[in-house]
Order: C-alpha cells, then structure tokens, then sequence
C-alpha cells in the first residue's frame, strides 16, 4: 500500500490566500527538501525576497517536478487560472515584441510562484513605473576555469575601490555558485543601452588596474584565468538570480547578500535553504540599505565617451540579440583572423 498525500493547504500570506499544493513533494533530492519547505522558505525571508522584487517585472524559473526535474523560464503569467490579486508589467523583449511579467507587489505574488514550482526569481532591473529605464547596474563577476569564488571576492574587492573613489556604493551578494554579484542603485533615467555602456566603462577600468585578475573580453577563448564581467547582463531581457533567491542545484543554495567585510571569508556553499532563514532573522540583511541613495552614473558615462575616443567602442552583445548601432562583429577572434572580411 502507498503512502498517504499531504493535503493541500491553504496559507495566509499578506493578506491574500495562497493555495500549497502537494507539500511532500521532493524539489532537492540529495537535501531532502520539499515543495513545502521551498514554499516556507521563501515566507521566511520575505523582507529579504521583496526588498529585491518589489515592483520589478521578473522571470520565475520553474521546476514542477524539482531540481532534477524539466525546468523552464516563464516569462508570461497565464491569462486563466491566477489569482486576481496578481499584478504584472508589460515589458518589452529586445525583439520589440512584449509580455505580461509578475511583478511582485507583496509576499503573496512569491508564495503564489513559489507553489507554482518556482525555484528561481529573475527580476529586471527596473520598476513597473518606468520598465524602459533601469534603477539598478549589476556588475556579474563570473570566475573562469583556473579560478574561484576567492579570485570572484577579491575581484568584488577592486570594484569596492573604485566605487568608493566615484562616491558610489555597491551591494555585495553571492551568486550561490562560484561567483560574486555587485548591485548599485541608479537614478532610473538612463536606457539599458546607456546602463550597459556604463557597465563596461566600469569594467574596463577595473581591468586597466587588475590586468592579471580581471577581464572583459567577451570571447571565452581570450579570457584566461581570471574573472570575466559579464557586462551583458546590463543587456535588455538579460537577468540574475536575485538576492536571497534559491538556486536550482543539489545543494539548495542561496544568492545571499553579504557585507563587504564579511565577504573574502565567507564559503557561498553555507548560505542554502536551511541557513540562510536564521542568518536573516538574526543578523538582518546585509542589503538593508540599498534603496537610500540612488546614484548618477554620469562619471561612467564620461568614462565610456572617454574610451570610445581611445578605439575603445562597444562590445558584443549576447547572440540572441538583435544587431545594435555600433556593435563590433560578432565573431569569435580565432574565426575572423582565418576569415579576415568575417562571415
């Protein structure tokens, strides 16, 4: 005879009624955890979770059957079958053609993903009251083979400097992998084109300082052993696990915002689905005060007009994107020297 199904229940989130199917489910095999503890979890760091989604259009990366299940990007709420309470944002594709998003107004719209199989939240960069213009740069620090999640933090150690000679602060968090992710809070007026020129302004000088840890090239085959900026997560429709979001692997672990002293110390494998509630709940988050002191990135800009006069112009964009104005051929450096003219 089988086992007996946990019951649906229904949960009081935020003043709206959430309906938690299956809760036995296994989402993370090798932890143990279930539908109900993803779904708990992420009421736990509510606070958290919504400083980081609040009002911003976000992609949810579902796993319906768990981590070792399909998964996929939804990027479109279904028009039947959702709560009225639901709130999106039309935002727009690089391919000008458009979606309805979740856009998070409270715990609840969390909580409702998160029963829909939802492991990962992606948000844009921007707010529902201007999604054109992006209110956050990112700055992605993605260790490359031969490096680690030290080279990550020590790279997110020379970003700090440089922030602090321009009067800027960054926000640290881990990616729950290898990798270190800097968030800056930007006055919304500037389009993701801009922001993304601001980006590899920053980049690039960050490399000028540190030639031997730190790259900006695009190509993998260029980057060696060091830390690449992924500049084109500034690139419109392109996302990062937000803070004290889960992330789809074995361990269950959490994109986890740390401060910047605690930062070239901390393992990211000890921030998961258990620990991170009671690291809140006790120590408060580390990203308390992003949302104070929205910063003009005009300094990045004049760097990036600066080193457009230098021959240093624009770099690749993902190759899902469609062609921009000024954007170098996108071919890998080792095709176009057999291809002189390119493809």
């Amino acid at each position: 005879m089988g086992g007996t199904k946990a019951a649906a229940a229904e949960v009081e989130v935020a003043g709206h009624t959430v309906r938690l199917s299956s809760p036995d489910r296994v989402i993370f095999p090798q932890r143990g955890f279930t539908k109900a503890d993803v779904f708990h979890y992420y009421l736990a760091v509510g606070d958290g979770i919504m400083r980081a989604l609040r009002d911003r259009p976000t992609t949810l990366q579902r796993f319906p059957e768990g981590v070792e299940g399909e998964a996929f990007f939804q990027k479109r709420v279904p028009t039947r079958g959702v709560p009225p309470w639901v709130t999106t944002a039309q935002i727009t594709f690089p391919s000008g053609r458009n979606a309805a998003e979740l856009c998070p107004a409270d715990l609840a719209h969390v909580a409702w993903a998160a029963q829909m199989g939802t492991i990962v939240f992606h948000p844009w960069p921007v707010r529902a009251a201007d999604v054109d213009r992006p209110d956050e740069l990112r700055i992605d620090l993605d260790p490359q083979p031969g490096t680690d999640f030290a080279d990550a933090a020590r790279a997110a150690g020379e970003v700090r400097a440089l922030l602090d000679e321009l009067g800027a602060t960054g926000w640290p968090k881990t990616s729950g992998g290898r990798g270190v992710h800097v968030y800056l809070r930007i006055q919304p007026r500037w389009t993701f084109t801009e922001v993304r020129r601001a980006t590899i302004a920053l980049a690039r000088e960050v490399e000028r300082r540190n030639p031997d840890l730190v790259t900006t090239a695009w190509w993998k085959e260029e980057r060696g052993t060091r830390v690449f900026v992924d500049f084109n997560q500034m690139a419109r429709d392109r996302t990062i696990a937000c803070a004290y979001s889960l992330r789809a692997n074995a361990r269950a672990t959490v994109s986890t915002p740390v401060s910047w002293d605690e930062l070239p110390d901390v393992d990211p494998d000890d921030f998961d689905l258990r620990t991170v509630p009671a690291r809140l709940a006790e120590r408060g988050d580390p990203h308390a005060g992003i949302d104070d002191a929205p910063w003009d990135i005009t300094p990045l800009l004049e760097w990036a007009e600066r080193d457009a006069a230098a021959g240093q112009g624009d770099l690749p964009y993902p190759p899902d994107h469609p062609k921009m104005p000024g954007e170098p051929k996108r071919v890998q450096p080792s095709r176009a020297k057999r291809t002189p003219d390119g493809p």
